[in-house]
């Protein structure tokens, strides 16, 4: 569970990175995706927005379900040799069509096809959480690196133009001197057959989805890697949704400078917020993360002001990740948030998993 400096110094320095975003060079031609699962955000929310990107575009579509396969790949122009299923997944090194994968399948799944993706000499953009492990995320890395491959995931947040507004205005100390960070993700989890509340496909229960967001906000809020981390469970199992994974879960992050943020995942109420309290102001977002509809206010002590921030150079959240990773592959540079980052937040969740498991607090800088 232990933290290496190297890694709390690779996190301070991406996340900086990130806040610069610096200007990639143009590829000289789209690259293609192919979106492996076409379930409701494959389907739904992916392969639309390739169709507003500059550098990529649909370029093959995986599925096990044939029928939904050939669909989807005649209504956006797509051959019959761009669809494949998990059987002949690995077939997908034979196209040159094809430069990116991305891994929109349920969580137990994304080490698989990440790793065997690397091995087919494509790049990865795979979705969070990363993995449903440290040993899984560390051996996606491991595949990629070896096959020079690049590993992106899926933290739309990070390319969200109010989200970058807020870390930029945090990191210009417009707060001041970050004292507390809020960070509340949930939603009402209607159907007990939903693959995230089944443990063997989403490898826990609102913590590997929702928590992820309150997780990375308190991270990229106050740009620390945090020292310690105390959590607490509250799970009613006599409610069929929850036989299997945890429903709310409550942590506190302590960080080096002595701020602290205090997160909440959640599948039983509607929630999405994220406060950041300085000793001169606040930053305040709600919704924080959804896909649109996201406001932003500061103030010294309430809502006083809203916030739009400057339009962003690309239309949206979606279009800005898809059409970093293709800038990434042809510049050479390493995704403001690559598989390292993907680690580092499986790393917490591993520790918040045991601290509520264990009733203590668990150190995530090797102190005792």
């Amino acid at each position: 569970m232990e933290f290496e400096r190297r890694d709390i110094l690779l996190s301070a320095a991406a996340m900086a990175t990130g806040l610069a975003a610096p200007a990639l060079a143009a590829p000289p031609r789209k690259l293609g995706y192919a979106i492996v699962g076409l379930g409701s955000y494959g389907l739904g929310v992916i392969i639309p927005q390739l169709a507003n990107c500059t550098h990529s575009r649909l370029a093959a579509v995986v599925s096990g379900d044939p029928v939904k396969a050939a669909r989807t790949a005649r209504r956006h122009g797509l051959s019959d040799h761009a669809i494949y299923s998990y059987a002949d997944f690995d077939r997908l090194r034979d196209n040159p069509d094809i430069d990116i994968v991305y891994v929109c399948l349920p969580n137990s799944m994304h080490a698989e096809y990440t790793i065997r993706a690397a091995r087919a000499g494509k790049h990865v953009m795979c979705e969070k959480p990363m993995a449903t492990s440290v040993a899984e995320c560390e051996a996606m890395i491991a595949a990629c690196k070896q096959a020079s491959r690049k590993l992106m995931i899926g933290y739309r947040c990070h390319f969200e133009p109010f989200n970058r507004e807020a870390m930029r205005r945090a990191r210009a100390g417009e707060a001041g001197k970050i004292r507390y960070v809020r960070s509340e993700h949930g939603f009402i989890q209607r159907s007990p057959d939903a693959w995230r509340l089944k443990r063997s496909l989403a490898g826990g229960g609102s913590l590997m989805d929702m928590g992820i967001y309150s997780l990375q906000a308190a991270r990229y809020m106050t740009g620390e890697e945090p020292v310690a981390v105390t959590a607490r469970e509250s799970t009613d199992r006599r409610d069929p949704r929850f036989t299997e994974v945890e429903d709310m879960i409550d942590w506190t992050l302590e960080f080096p400078s002595g701020a602290i943020a205090g997160c909440q995942s959640m599948y039983s109420a509607n929630q999405n917020h994220i406060l950041l309290m300085g000793d001169r102001g606040r930053i305040e977002l709600e919704p924080a993360t959804r896909y649109d509809g996201i406001r932003m206010w500061v103030g010294e002590d309430g809502r006083e002001h809203a916030v739009t921030p400057a339009p962003a150079p690309a239309r949206n959240q979606f279009v800005g990740q898809l059409d970093h990773l293709a800038q990434c592959v042809v510049s050479g540079r390493e995704p403001i948030v690559s598989g390292e980052e993907g680690l580092r937040d499986m790393r917490i969740v591993e520790a918040i998993y045991r601290s509520a498991r264990e009733g203590r607090t668990i150190r995530l800088d090797g102190r005792v």
